[in-house]
């Protein structure tokens, strides 16, 4: 009975022995989850975007990027004819300084600068920029009835949104303006106008531009930066414009490319008022419209246009002097609506 009881207590406590083990072995795995879950709650979780908002995001940014831009102005210094290409800049920024009524080289211009039309001297996307002269020049143009170099494009300039005389082709001034005109243009291929360049067209609108509408828009998104009467608003130097005027003797005359509604319109609403950028528009198109015809029907200087448009047939629709190959009124070609005049000429001639 001894023995019996002897080995009794020894099987007992072997069980007891084998149930700690067990409860020990269990306690570690409970213990271990519990760590390994900390861990992981602590450790942030990536969560993948739903799909279609990342194609929309790219989307966009290819939009955005697929509009052509200006080398950088620092890396001018870096070419081997830095110092013309300089002073070309110069001359765009700055034209009255050099140019101007109280120009320091020469007295030939009405006071405005280059890049009072072409933004940024001429580099801002869809700001009247140069991105495409270089590509595109020498080309053919309608309005001449000739092939023209970037050189006669630059005078056409000083002659018609300067109202000023034309430079020496050989000068040192018009050597710098193409200089730096061809660098700007450097990246593109020859014979390629890329998205961004020059000005952003502007669909037409279903009825004629309204100039007391567009008064009204003058008054309210213009006239604190270029004046009551459009004089515009000169320097401290009484040599240039900080804000160009819009019209009267100092102004462009009407032979400029922005007495053309169409022109002027794209132009404002992609660039004005200050600040606004072809991405971040304020003006609404009919608005932009309007307050073109508003600032183009105001007294200018005239130009002489007797020899532009040798055929007439290729004018353009907004082109505001007659004679014309259609019979829509200069009226209605100068004010609109032009889809009219634009759906006239896609009908074949009877014959």
């Amino acid at each position: 009975m001894a023995s019996f009881k002897h080995n009794s207590e020894e099987n007992y406590i072997e069980i007891i022995q084998r149930l700690v083990k067990t409860v020990v072995v269990l306690l570690l795995l409970v213990v271990a989850l519990i760590i390994l879950d900390i861990i992981d709650l602590s450790s942030p979780k990536k969560i993948k975007p739903p799909a279609k908002e990342i194609t929309e995001t790219k989307t966009e940014e290819i939009k955005i990027d697929s509009v052509a831009m200006a080398p950088d102005t620092l890396a001018i210094a870096k070419e081997a004819n830095a110092d013309i290409i300089k002073y070309g800049r110069q001359l765009i920024a700055n034209t009255s300084y050099y140019l101007g009524p109280k120009g320091i080289v020469k007295q030939l211009s009405n006071g405005m600068n280059c890049q009072n039309c072409h933004l940024d001297a001429g580099t801002r996307p869809y700001g009247n920029n140069y991105l495409a002269v270089a590509s595109t020049y020498p080309k053919f143009r309608e309005r001449s009835g000739s092939i023209e170099s970037i050189h006669k494009r630059v005078n056409d300039c000083v002659e018609r949104s300067l109202n000023g005389a034309a430079l020496d082709t050989n000068s040192k001034e018009m050597q710098a303006i193409v200089a730096y005109i061809k660098w700007v243009g450097k990246e593109i291929p020859k014979g390629n106008k890329p998205k961004g360049s020059g000005i952003k067209e502007l669909a037409f609108i279903d009825r004629a531009a309204h100039p007391e509408k567009g008064k009204i828009v003058y008054s309210l998104k213009c006239k604190s930066c270029h004046m009551e009467s459009g004089e515009g608003k000169l320097n401290g130097d009484g040599k240039s414009y900080q804000y160009p005027p819009l019209w009267g003797k100092h102004s462009y005359n009407t032979g400029a490319g922005l007495y053309r509604l169409s022109r002027f319109a794209g132009y404002v609403k992609y660039n004005m008022p200050q600040g606004v950028t072809y991405i971040n528009t304020q003006l609404t198109d009919e608005e932009a419209w309007d307050v073109a015809a508003f600032v183009n029907s105001q007294s200018r200087p005239g130009k002489d246009l007797s020899k532009d448009w040798p055929k007439i047939a290729g004018k353009p629709v907004d082109h505001p002097f007659g004679p014309y190959a259609d019979n829509f009124t200069e009226n209605q070609h100068k004010y609109g609506p032009f889809q009219a005049i634009a759906d006239a000429r896609k009908k074949p001639d009877k014959k």
